[in-house]
């Protein structure tokens, strides 16, 4: 029975399920700026409003995650992905039944935060990362955010025509019920409980972390990446209807992004076993800088929209295979949910930013010209935060080496 246990819980099906997983938790996530006009239209809310709703959503993502990657690497993956999953389930149905925007905030930024928390990508990439071979960590990484991002692909033209036949209220219920698969999808993701060296101490991960400057590094970039995602994802939709172009095309470039993410999620993977991670990460956000300047400063039209997210999709979560990739390289797989998930703490505080600044100027300024220039030049830093980093291992006592290899 036991050895049929082992068995069951291969790499593939780890991979195949946390790929399952980030595909329905995420593709949910990407959806939720289709909701932005409807939404505030019906409820009379301004944007700042609903802006703010998402933005504290990353904020109470990005301050649970460590907490949750700690308790994956003790406890498993699956039993935190099944906690996150039911918290997320009912966040989404309460979003569909809020009537103000102190309701709103609670359901979509705080329970929906919270739930997101346990189906996202520190706490599944540690999973397959723990799983995998080291020669093919990079790669399985790469492939469970390509597979994941065919649900924000696929989603959204679903879930525009959705909201267009049935309302946004019956749309979030909707969610809500597909969100509950990622309960069964959890069950692979119950990791072996064989019986290991100690865990070690906490205070000794958090040193060695925290008193390495490419963690710093690494994690100021990371920041930016989530400005990024948060801002396009929330606010797009609206700039290109404020524009003159129909709701579809917004739903149809975010659809291009997930589309195009697949590759590009895949490619940088593939690529994070060949050539120097912080390496991909420099051209990654370089090249962001680029799309964002051309878009920004070229006539807004359906075509150079839909160049836009295509462009975008490829640079889009290719950075997280990376990311997480280096922080495995310098401080092995044991405690990698948690050092990760503080690594993406400092990614949702730039959605946060991203989310509720993009808001705020456009109230302050009637338009998001100035949200654009703030974007692009975080591309330019970013890309230069990534150049001193290093994959080079951090020294650490023998207990933190054993299984690392």
């Amino acid at each position: 029975m036991n050895r049929a246990r082992r068995d069951w819980r291969t790499p593939a099906a780890v991979l195949a399920a946390g790929a399952a997983v980030l595909a329905v938790a995420m593709g949910i996530r990407h959806s939720f700026g289709l909701f932005l006009a409807p939404m505030t239209r019906e409820s009379g809310w301004t944007r700042e409003v609903f802006a703010f709703a998402i933005a504290l959503q990353n904020l109470v993502w990005g301050s649970v995650q460590p907490f949750a990657g700690r308790l994956a690497d003790r406890f498993g993956a699956g039993k935190v992905i099944l906690g996150g999953g039911l918290v997320y389930v009912a966040g989404l149905a309460l979003m569909a039944q809020a009537r103000t925007g102190t309701a709103f905030a609670l359901a979509a930024g705080l329970l929906v935060g919270i739930g997101l928390s346990g189906p996202s990508f520190a706490v599944v990439l540690g999973a397959v990362a723990r799983a995998a071979r080291p020669e093919k960590r990079s790669l399985a990484m790469g492939i469970a955010m390509a597979v994941g991002s065919l649900g924000q692909f696929a989603m959204l033209p679903g879930v525009l025509s959705a909201i267009d036949a049935i309302g946004s209220t019956a749309t979030l219920l909707a969610l809500a019920a597909l969100a509950a698969t990622i309960l069964p999808l959890s069950a692979p993701l119950f990791e072996k409980g064989e019986k290991g060296p100690a865990p070690t101490p906490l205070r000794v991960v958090l040193s060695e972390a925290f008193t390495h400057r490419g963690f710093w590094l690494l994690s100021l970039g990371f920041f930016v990446c989530g400005f990024h995602v948060v801002f396009i994802a929330t606010h797009v939709p609206a700039y290109l209807a404020d524009k003159g172009l129909a709701p579809r095309t917004g739903a149809t470039v975010l659809a291009l992004v997930g589309l195009f993410n697949i590759f590009g999620s895949y490619i940088s993977g593939y690529l994070g076993g060949h050539l120097s991670k912080p390496g991909i990460l420099v051209g990654i956000y370089a090249l962001r800088a680029v799309v964002l300047a051309a878009f920004f400063l070229s006539p807004v039209t359906e075509m150079r929209a839909y160049a836009f997210g295509a462009a975008m999709g490829l640079l889009w979560l290719s950075t997280v295979a990376p990311t997480n990739g280096t922080v495995a390289a310098v401080f092995g797989v044991s405690n990698m949910a948690m050092l990760g998930g503080i690594v993406f703490f400092f990614h949702q505080v730039g959605g946060f930013l991203g989310g509720w600044l993009g808001g705020r100027l456009f109230v302050a300024r009637g338009n998001y010209d100035m949200a654009w220039v703030l974007s692009i030049g975080l591309a330019i830093l970013a890309a230069l935060l990534n150049i001193p980093v290093r994959e080079t291992g951090a020294a650490r006592p023998l207990a933190m080496r054993e299984g690392e290899a």
